[in-house]
């Protein structure tokens, strides 16, 4: 039936969404390495209007411990300094008067357990979302009228397979940060 097989792809489309934002929201996580999108989120106050950070400067790399940022526009270092200090990412940024550059410290033992955690708590929150769109599929399925009862059922079953898929992939993203962390 046609009204089943859109529920499905509705779905599968939820759970997809649910599964990137695990994915984004898990980079936002720092394993120690230094990745620009761990400063992902920060807002950078330009000519007032809080911008993100990435629309105002550019992000590198040079080595697994440094991240530089060049802005723009010089006067807006002290803002970007500001902004990342605020944001409570535990990091220290200073500027050498051309670009901000921020050291990512080694990770104690203590707080990359606390980063594990914050990952569980991130997948969990995933799986939930998963769950609930499983919950509101069969909600919505039930409600089908001239669908037959076995037609249900499959689409049911069907729904299932799909919850189950997703929730294993984000264990498995969970599980990769986990060791990512982890890894000194």
């Amino acid at each position: 039936m046609e009204e089943i097989e859109l529920y499905l792809e509705d779905a599968k489309e939820h759970m997809s969404k649910a599964l990137n934002h695990v994915g984004h929201e898990l980079t936002k996580i720092r394993a120690g390495k230094a990745n620009p999108s761990m400063l992902d989120g920060i807002q950078v106050s330009y000519y007032g209007n809080p911008t993100p950070l990435n629309q105002v400067s550019s992000l590198t790399t040079p080595d697994a411990r440094t991240i530089f940022i060049k802005p723009w526009e010089k006067s807006i270092i002290q803002e970007i300094e500001k902004a990342i200090r605020d944001a409570n990412l535990g990091l220290n940024p200073q500027n050498d008067g051309q670009q901000v550059i921020v050291n990512i410290p080694m990770l104690t033992e203590e707080r990359r357990k606390q980063l594990v955690k914050q990952v569980g708590q991130e997948c969990e929150h995933g799986r939930v979302s998963v769950r609930n769109i499983r919950k509101d599929t069969n909600e919505h399925l039930k409600k089908i009228k001239g669908a037959s009862e076995d037609d249900i059922k499959d689409a049911e079953a069907t729904v299932q397979k799909l919850t189950d898929e997703f929730i294993s992939k984000i264990d498995a993203l969970m599980k990769k940060k986990e060791a990512e962390i982890m890894t000194v």
